[in-house]
């Protein structure tokens, strides 16, 4: 009885190997070596893949038929400790399943690039799913002979280089996604040869040119996504034969044109239309208004005019989400409006009373109402009613004829020599250029003057000089610097030369000794005025000044015993390192509070302009003392482009920057991520201004950069920073702010008063398990780097988050990214930070052109 009972234990423990020699195994020697190949160079652990398992039932992610593989899914397994350090595109092994018809690697990391082979030895494929991956270089032209592939899923990786045109003999192709890489050029029309296809996602990249006319005749087309590129002309006529779509997004382009009603009368399943952040003009289409599927509408921020449109009756407004935002929409709201779940007509034209369903659900700022808070100035509405030929306060106005929102002072021009004849064409001409002139070369949508950089200030500006410390005489000056001596002189700067000093009490401070014959007055007072107007411990302390010379002013500051950036964060022989990481986030972080309160604190908000290493001064305890303030701009609370300064905007005498660029809060953004870049990777330099090098630097160093894959960082992070893993962790997440700050368009880089929110705590940046929370922190921190996280949810995502996601207008948040795909085939698609902005509890005011 004994021995039977044993022979049963035996067995039951063995079940697994009994049924295991039950079932089929490969028939294939050569497929078994090349599962051991793939086990072997991808270091996949033997609890996913087990030597003496059978891996048509026991291995993850295999599929067998008939004794062949068919299917291998790479998603999800385990590597080595080895495997981990040792991650490249190794997959050589492949080349022995003949039958092979799906291989899916989305989101296990392989660091390399695409073999040529691909295309040519595995001709069965179906399915090529490499995701999120950490592939970079070019897509090779062979995969265009994978005749059998249905589905091809680039997204989410490095790739470089042009769209093969080879793409387009992929007859069986269904589903293509090339989104979130580095792809450049033009759409191949050779893609247009898919007649199969039912996605086509090319967002995110930096893809120019037109949109290939023969893309309307893709007529089994579901979901057609190319936003976040730089495609410009019109949209092509024969695009509206596309019956099939749900979903377009043509977000983030330059694309331009009226939109026809004939373009969209075919397009009855439109669920979700995006076409933010272009240049169309003219009135919304009246088809539009009869797509009774449409539940999603973003037009925001491009050049749409006419009077606003009744849109109730078609739609189910209960869930409907409109954005109207940026425009040059005018007139009333139509009652019921309030019944959306939510829409956005901020900063347009509209105005009398609003409707009294109104609520909280529709975002009214910045029109020209009378019953509602934070509207225009009414002289601002006025001038836009008149200039168009419209009456304006009266609720109950007849619609006026469409008149075009001006691009060029040309109309006004003909209306001048109407009116004045030609003297007055000259006068107005003359006045232009002289409230040019005034202003900062940032432009605005009404015609006000804006206080600028090296500009002279209003003559209303004046100077308290009780409130910017001691009034030294230049005897005192010559005494405290020794005569201004070359052994006292710190550096040379672009607003004057600083000199060490040592006051008669034994105080040491820094001299700057502005020399206006070199520089211009107005760039001395602008510093004196913001030191008149600010106080703010993150900015160096002015201790005195000195203004006696007509042509040479003095300022004293508090010395800053560590310096600048550029020379505390290595010191001493052999540039050993002096800053340990959390010190460096502790500059990062000042800097941050710094920029914060100038754009989003100060009224009007202030532009620094020269944020780089050598402005960031350190003081004993390492704190930062923001200085080199010579450069600031003040801005108008309504940062839009001014059409006169657009006919006549002149570039800077200093000739040292763009005209335009390097006065919005934008551009400080920008240079703040150069300086976090200084910061993870010890690259002294990379904050400079104009530098070619610095700008291939970045070019070759940013897609090390990744939300997917922390050890790519190890690629770039400063060797001498002794960093644990949980270190690392944090330093990957500042890379990823700078990264979404160096972003090439201004309109999607973080504002500073995000970027200080994510920088205060930065591992929640990447660490997964606060993307889960229902916290407003997971809403924040899914706007900023959406783009770039993996998500697992659906298309529900959408309701649950869009009532915040579409407040605040133009202003946009973190990197490129292709929007909510709620109907994509992929697996891991990321959450949208282009199509909305920033959560309404932390939005920036400020509106910015690219």
């Amino acid at each position: 009885m004994l021995k039977v009972f044993l022979l049963l234990a035996f067995l039951f423990l063995n079940l697994e190997l009994v049924f295991n020699l039950s079932l089929p195994r490969l028939s294939s020697e050569a497929e078994w070596r090349g599962l051991l190949g793939l086990r072997s160079s991808l270091g996949i652990t033997a609890k996913d893949w087990g030597k003496k398992a059978n891996p048509c039932f026991n291995w993850t992610g295999i599929e067998c038929k008939n004794g062949h593989v068919i299917r291998i899914n790479l998603s999800g397994l385990r590597r080595t400790r080895e495997g981990k350090l040792n991650q490249r595109f190794s997959i050589d092994s492949l080349q022995n399943f003949r039958l092979l018809s799906s291989f899916n690697s989305s989101g296990f990391s392989l660091p390399g690039s695409i073999p040529e082979w691909l295309g040519q030895r595995l001709s069965n494929l179906e399915v090529l799913d490499l995701s999120s991956s950490s592939i970079h270089g070019s897509i090779p032209s062979s995969l265009g002979s994978l005749s059998k592939l249905s589905s091809l899923n680039l997204s989410g990786n490095s790739i470089t280089g042009t769209i093969p045109p080879a793409l387009g003999k992929l007859i069986s192709l269904s589903d293509l996604d090339l989104s979130e890489n580095l792809l450049t050029g033009q759409i191949p029309s050779e893609i247009s040869s898919l007649g199969n296809l039912t996605n086509l996602d090319m967002s995110s990249n930096f893809l120019s040119g037109g949109i290939p006319v023969e893309f309307g005749s893709l007529s089994s087309l579901k979901i057609l996504s190319l936003s976040n590129n730089s495609l410009s002309g019109s949209v092509p006529a024969q695009l509206g034969n596309l019956s099939q779509l749900v979903k377009l997004d043509f977000g983030y382009n330059s694309l331009e044109g009226s939109l026809l009603d004939t373009f969209f009368q075919r397009m009855t399943r439109l669920e979700y239309l995006v076409l933010s952040r272009n240049n169309f003009d003219g009135r919304l289409p009246d088809a539009l208004w009869s797509m009774s599927r449409l539940t999603f509408l973003d037009v925001s921020c491009n050049n749409l005019t006419g009077a606003f449109p009744s849109i109730i009756a078609s739609f189910n407004v209960t869930s409907a989400i409109f954005n109207f935002s940026n425009n040059f929409f005018y007139r009333n709201l139509n009652y019921g409006i309030g019944a959306f779940h939510v829409i956005d007509v901020s900063n347009n034209y509209l105005e009398g009373s609003v409707p009294s369903d109104v609520r909280s659900n529709i975002i009214l700022s910045d029109n020209c109402f009378s019953n509602v808070q934070n509207q225009r100035n009414s002289n601002s509405c006025l001038e836009f009613y008149t200039e168009r030929g419209l009456s304006f306060g009266n609720d109950s106005a007849p619609e006026p004829p469409l008149i075009q929102p001006p691009k060029t002072s040309k109309r006004l021009a003909f209306i001048m020599i109407g009116v004045f004849g030609g003297i007055g064409l000259i006068v107005v001409l003359t006045t232009g250029f002289l409230l040019l002139v005034k202003t900062c070369n940032i432009g605005s949508r009404n015609v006000s003057p804006v206080l600028g950089g090296g500009i002279e200030p209003p003559p209303k500006v004046s100077i308290d000089f009780s409130t910017l410390g001691e009034s030294f005489t230049y005897e005192q000056m010559l005494l405290a610097t020794s005569n201004f001596s070359n052994s006292n002189l710190i550096r040379r700067g672009h607003s004057g030369d600083l000199f060490r000093g040592t006051l008669e009490d034994g105080c040491l401070v820094v001299v700057k000794r502005v020399d206006l014959r070199v520089l211009r007055k107005e760039s001395f007072m602008l510093e004196l005025d913001l030191f008149n107007k600010v106080t703010h411990p993150r900015f160096v302390p002015i201790m005195g000044h000195c203004i006696e010379d007509e042509n040479e002013k003095i300022l004293v500051y508090k010395y800053m015993p560590n310096g600048d950036l550029s020379n505390s964060l290595y010191r001493g022989e052999e540039d050993m390192q002096s800053l340990d990481w959390i010190t460096r986030l502790k500059i990062a972080i000042g800097v941050a509070e710094a920029l914060s309160y100038l754009h989003h604190e100060c009224n009007p908000p202030v532009v620094h302009r020269d944020i780089q290493a050598s402005s960031i001064l350190i003081d004993d305890k390492y704190e930062v003392r923001l200085g080199s303030l010579s450069e600031i701009c003040y801005l108008e609370a309504n940062n839009n482009q001014n059409m006169i300064a657009r006919l006549l905007r002149t570039p800077q005498t200093s000739g040292k920057r763009p005209s335009g660029s390097s006065s919005t809060c934008a551009y400080d953004v920008h240079c703040f991520g150069k300086v976090l870049l200084e910061l993870v990777t010890g690259k002294l330099g990379t904050s400079r201004l104009n530098d070619t090098d610095t700008k291939q630097w970045l070019e070759s160093n940013i897609p090390f950069i990744s939300i997917n894959e922390k050890e790519l960082m190890n690629k770039i992070v400063d060797q001498s920073l002794h960093i644990n893993d949980d270190l690392l962790e944090e330093v990957w997440a500042v890379a990823i702010v700078a990264k979404s700050c160096l972003n090439p368009k201004a309109s999607r880089r973080p504002s500073m008063r995000h970027v200080l929110r994510v920088l205060e705590n930065p591992f929640k940046v990447v660490r997964r398990e606060y993307f889960s929370s229902s916290s407003s922190w997971s809403w924040t921190t899914a706007a900023f780097f959406g783009s770039w996280h993996r998500s697992s949810s659906d298309g529900s995502n959408m309701s649950s988050h869009t009532n915040k996601e579409i407040i605040g207008g133009c202003k946009r948040v973190g990197s490129r990214g292709s929007g909510v795909n709620e109907y994509s085939s992929a697996s891991h698609k990321r959450l949208s930070s282009d199509v909305f902005p920033e959560p309404v509890e932390i939005q920036d005011e400020e509106r910015q052109d690219d």
